[in-house]
């Protein structure tokens, strides 16, 4: 089984090439996590991707935000955002737990807060999501869970091209890799991280010439709790959607997982 985590930055934007993108791999992708949709519901392509074989959880939130998950696998169970009016004014995370050839795998989709400035108020915003967010991972790291998408956090210094020039830059600071490691002590282990220690991967890259350069971060992740890894193959980044000029990409590229079921 193979899981993907991508932020697409617009499906509306990025239809033609996902779609290009899913048929160059062989439609070899089981379970489609996509963050930043930027649409409603009603608004997702859902007849593309039903004419692939997927069946597909739509958490939208219309400009902003929004999250689905893609599965040619059955899907038993359902959960969208975190069951807190507050924090789910923003839709930032689904759950979904998995049947047949995969029962009892969990997989959560991710798209964390961006965040601010130091003591500006989405600065503050990211370190209370993130504090939410610790307390509802910890209630299924004893699960076969799987943690994937978008967290706007990038790790180590070796996550960053030039970690000099982007000292204390949004997704570097201190306190935000402080609560990305509060998320993984409750039990998640990063599994890029652990399958290929020390080596340097980004995820994103800012438009323009960056992707050439590879002047980029690694700020998506998969996260694995014990169960979970115990059954993990393979990590990598794809990085051919990314590296098209038409359409236009996204600024990120699709991590996938390979997990033996």
């Amino acid at each position: 089984m193979k899981i993907c985590t991508y932020n697409v930055n617009s499906i509306r934007a990025r239809l033609t090439l996902l779609l290009d993108w899913l048929r160059h791999r062989g439609d070899d992708i089981d379970i489609l996590c996509l963050q930043e949709l930027k649409t409603v519901d009603e608004g997702f392509p859902l007849d593309e991707f039903r004419a692939l074989g997927y069946h597909c959880e739509l958490y939208g939130q219309k400009a902003f935000n929004g999250v689905a998950i893609c599965s040619r696998l059955p899907i038993v169970s359902v959960k969208k955002g975190f069951s807190d009016a507050e924090w789910d004014k923003q839709r930032r995370i689904m759950e979904v737990g998995l049947g047949g050839a995969a029962d009892g795998i969990t997989v959560v989709n991710v798209y964390a807060p961006h965040g601010g400035e130091r003591g500006s108020e989405k600065f503050d915003y990211k370190q209370g999501w993130y504090g939410r967010f610790r307390s509802y991972l910890s209630g299924i790291a004893h699960d076969t869970a799987f943690v994937a998408g978008d967290f706007n956090v990038a790790r180590y210094e070796t996550d960053v091209y030039d970690p000099v020039a982007l000292k204390d830059a949004i997704g570097t600071m201190h306190e935000e890799r402080r609560a990305f490691e509060d998320i993984i002590e409750c039990g998640f282990t990063d599994v890029y991280g652990h399958l290929y220690p020390g080596k340097r991967q980004f995820t994103w890259w800012a438009y323009g010439a960056a992707i050439w350069k590879d002047q980029g971060m690694r700020i998506d992740y998969v996260l694995a709790s014990a169960q979970a890894l115990k059954i993990t193959k393979d990590i990598g980044v794809d990085l051919w959607p990314r590296r098209k000029k038409t359409p236009t990409p996204s600024d990120h590229a699709p991590l996938n997982v390979e997990v033996e079921v």
